[in-house]
């Protein structure tokens, strides 16, 4: 029976997964870049019942290399172009192990200090780094806090939103009467997903159309549903804009929007989940044009494309009232001396959970580690590979590229010889799929006024000039094999 893991026993398990983790970032490249394995594979390669008494730390390790490693998919591979990057670097890593030594639950400041000022600390730094407006630092009426994801960051905003439209009465009274939300058809699912948990309800999620071309939010839509919706008697609740889209990276007129929802007092959440850190560059600072003049909720990831591991989300406010009046509960067993005082921020009012990990850890690393210059040196690496990845498709008479690709995401169509819409659809989703089955690369989906289009998102730290011209260069000649050029 084995009991507690002693530290001289920690010490040498530790190093072997150090050196287990270093070994395989060193050769991630050569997995295929998708699990080969088969629905059931990893659960049959597992007993069926627990063990009734202890193995070895070995066997363990053995293990995960035997059974769950064919099970894997490897985003960090130089050749993973799917989804927005989950990019997994030495300091964040290192960070996230310090916080899971420490074990700190840092739901109030008195649980631990160090938690909660370290977390005020990097969310200003970050809302300087990103051109965020003064607004948002926790030294001003609003303040940031780190999430999960932008999902739990949305469902604050709504939640905050609900609150505020109902005269700060919603959290002890419930909804009362029809609220609704604004969304567009690009918007995250997120959001009509956080109007199902607030309540608000699916159907109260109004779909805003979006230009054709470029696949931003139309305003003056906007404004018909909002004033359509006031004369039935409804409370506009909030509006979300995205920088960045999941699908294809298009932008919402901020401005536009937000003078919309300045006339009307409705809140207005920005989703910059992927895109936002782009700010730390100032050449794409235009990202934040609206933001500060209009913003009550900003959300953006650092676990996507800031290098640092997942879960990492930020959210910032521009006046923490409504969601602190939305959020906090006090039972007998939370109060303290600190809290009471109202010197100190308890981010458990900042959140869905009462429980938070000492997150704040490997985002400070990061920017310890890579600076400012080097944060913007990934971003703009990526950039740079995904215009260059666009220029060569562009000018390929046998695809057509989506013009707008300012960040690390390119969508392109492959133009089928005489085929169907429908036809030309199923082609190109056969084309990915065989680009996908090969293991070689792996790519995505979305669609684009009723055509698929393949998504080639370009974010991971590996990743270099030669995976880029490789990956076009396997997408053309797969492509001239389906359709019949060989």
């Amino acid at each position: 029976m084995n009991g507690h893991m002693t530290p001289d026993e920690f010490r040498q398990h530790g190093r072997q997964v150090v050196d287990w983790i270093a070994d395989y970032l060193e050769r991630v490249e050569s997995y295929p870049v998708r699990s080969q394995s088969a629905p059931g594979d990893v659960r049959a390669g597992l007993p069926a019942h627990p063990p009734e008494t202890g193995g070895s730390f070995d066997d363990l390790l053995a293990d995960v290399d035997r059974v769950l490693m064919p099970g894997v998919t490897h985003w960090q591979h130089p050749n993973f172009f799917a989804y927005f990057p989950a990019n997994a670097t030495g300091p964040a890593i290192l960070a996230d192990l310090l916080s899971s030594g420490l074990g700190v639950q840092g739901m109030v400041w008195a649980t631990s200090p160090a938690c909660t000022e370290l977390e005020t600390v990097v969310v200003d730094w970050l809302a300087e780094l990103l051109g965020l407006p003064a607004s948002f630092r926790t030294d001003s009426t609003g303040g940031g806090v780190i999430q999960d994801s932008a999902s739990s960051a949305a469902l604050v905003a709504v939640l905050s939103a609900l609150q505020r439209a109902g005269g700060g009465k919603i959290a002890d009274s419930g909804i009362t009467g029809r609220h609704t939300m604004y969304v567009s058809s690009q918007t995250h699912s997120a959001l009509e997903k956080a109007a199902r948990i607030a309540g608000i309800g699916s159907a109260n999620v109004r779909v805003v159309d979006v230009d054709p071309r470029t696949l931003a939010m139309r305003p003056e839509h906007l404004s018909a549903l909002i004033a359509e919706d006031v004369a039935a008697g409804a409370v506009p609740t909030l509006v979300c804009a995205t920088v960045g889209t999941t699908s294809t990276t298009a932008i919402d007129p901020v401005a536009a929007v937000g003078e919309i929802c300045r006339d009307r007092g409705i809140w207005l959440h920005i989703d910059a989940a992927y895109a936002g850190v782009a700010a730390v560059c100032p050449e794409l600072r235009w990202i934040n044009d609206g933001v500060a003049e209009y913003a009550d909720s900003y959300a953006t990831n650092p676990h996507k494309w800031l290098l640092t591991n997942f879960d990492c989300g930020v959210l910032w406010v521009a006046d923490r009232e409504p969601m602190i009046s939305a959020l906090s509960i006090l039972p007998e067993f939370l109060r303290t001396t600190a809290s009471a005082s109202g010197e100190v921020i308890d981010y458990r009012d900042w959140q869905i959970p009462l429980g938070r990990r000492f997150r704040s850890l490997k985002l400070w690393s990061v920017i310890r580690w890579y600076g400012a210059e080097g944060l913007r040196a990934h971003i703009r690496t990526c950039v740079a590979l995904a215009d260059e990845f666009a220029r060569l498709a562009g000018t390929d008479e046998d695809f057509e590229v989506r013009e707008h690709h300012p960040f690390g995401l390119v969508c392109l169509r492959p133009l089928w010889t005489s085929k169907s819409a429908d036809v030309a659809n199923e082609s190109t989703m056969a084309l990915m799929e065989r680009l996908n089955d090969s293991g070689a690369l792996y790519l995505s989906h979305t669609k684009v006024n009723g055509q698929v289009v393949l998504r080639m998102a370009i974010g991971a730290t590996t990743t270099e000039r030669r995976h880029v011209l490789d990956a076009w260069e396997r997408i053309r000649a797969e492509y001239r094999v389906l359709n019949g050029q060989r």
